[in-house]
């Protein structure tokens, strides 16, 4: 480990838990572009698992309704295992830069969806009819790519949830994600002695970022700090999705 990847792990561990406290939102999806340009995304995608697991169990353990969400969302959050399990098959066989170029494409949407998203909610109905493809499809990109947003985050903004109830959902689904990437990533040879010692040293930059996020999001406004940090996560896509055609 070299002092320029030690600070380019600390950088993106500070920067996603910056934007965590500050929305409650996207630890994985902030940290693995600057993870993925620093040291490849291949690398970086066991570096996020115990940071996002405990900043996760702190937003849940904030939001409640723990028991009426898992009733709710049971067969979404099923319906994420496979599909990070076909997606780690996946990933074991594409080459890390293509890889690299797949979260871009990912966070380019996410970021365009969410940004200028509009409609109608989704009824009820729909909304249970289309949970377990949602919940398989974000299994599916997370295995491939290591982020869990796509399309589980605009899934659940389109049925205008309550605020807490949206942190627990999104959180859960995150949580369970991150558990069952832990073992594939495992299972790869990529999640190691080392990368646990990272990610435990790594606990020191989330924290502060976390504090820092949670200031800003107090006294920030709430609409203003979104665009921001999607703007932000659009053009770390367009440079991963560059990155392919530079070594092509």
């Amino acid at each position: 480990m070299t002092p320029e990847t030690i600070a380019v792990i600390a950088c993106a561990y500070f920067v996603a838990a910056f934007v965590k406290g500050a929305t409650g939102l996207g630890f994985s999806t902030s940290a693995l572009p600057i993870l993925a340009l620093g040291v490849g995304l291949k690398t970086g995608m066991p570096l996020v698992i115990i940071p996002s697991l405990v900043s996760n169990s702190i937003i849940m353990a904030q939001a409640g309704h723990f028991r009426e969400t898992v009733s709710r969302f049971w067969p979404m959050f099923l319906a994420t295992i496979p599909g990070i399990l076909i997606g780690l098959a996946v990933l074991e066989m594409v080459d890390s830069i293509l890889a690299g170029a797949v979260l871009g494409l990912v966070l380019m949407n996410y970021g365009a969806i969410t940004l200028f998203r509009h409609g109608k909610p989704l009824s009820d109905k729909v909304a249970r009819g289309l949970a377990p493809i949602s919940g398989f499809a974000t299994g599916l990109i997370n295995g491939i790519t290591g982020s869990q947003v796509m399309p589980v985050l605009p899934f659940l903004l389109s049925m205008r949830l309550e605020p807490k109830k949206f942190l627990q959902a999104i959180n859960i689904s995150f949580s369970l994600s991150s558990i069952v990437m832990a073992l594939g990533l495992a299972r790869l040879g990529l999640m190691t002695i080392e990368t646990l010692w990272i990610s435990l040293a790594g606990l020191v930059p989330v924290y502060l970022g976390t504090k820092l996020g949670t200031r800003v999001r107090d006294r920030m406004d709430a609409e203003t700090f979104r665009k921001v940090v999607l703007i932000m996560l659009i053009i770390f896509g367009v440079i991963l999705v560059g990155k392919l055609f530079a070594t092509s």
